[in-house]
């Protein structure tokens, strides 16, 4: 019983780390693809270059911060829990920071694109 119980361990251990890898690795694409996304716009002098960087962004913090948040499956220590709780609480206080001006920053372009449309 105790084989087959540390076996599954073992297995479970493996999907987690392979897992928090493949979100990782989605964050890291969605953030480099975004960052010359947002230079392409730059160079056209394109106004939503800053809500377009903004909700890349938030988007791999999201992956990034899944990635962690499953981590915590297979911490074994009280040290390894508490700074995963760090990471986990910077990475949701910066994805809640970039929501809110991605809000603001939709509000300002609001008017230009209606003084456009007339």
């Amino acid at each position: 019983m105790e084989a087959a119980y540390q076996s599954t361990e073992s297995i479970l251990r493996y999907i987690v780390e392979f897992s928090t890898l493949l979100l990782e690795f989605f964050g890291i694409c969605i953030l480099v693809f975004t960052a010359v996304k947002s230079f392409i716009f730059w160079l056209k002098k394109d106004d939503s270059i800053r809500l377009a960087l903004a909700q890349g962004i938030a988007l791999a913090l999201e992956f990034k911060l899944g990635g962690e948040v499953l981590r915590t499956v297979v911490v074994r220590e009280w040290a390894e829990l508490g700074i995963l709780g760090a990471i986990i609480a910077l990475r949701a206080t910066l994805t809640f920071l970039i929501h809110w001006e991605i809000k603001n920053e939709e509000k300002a372009l609001e008017p230009k694109s209606t003084e456009q449309k007339q």
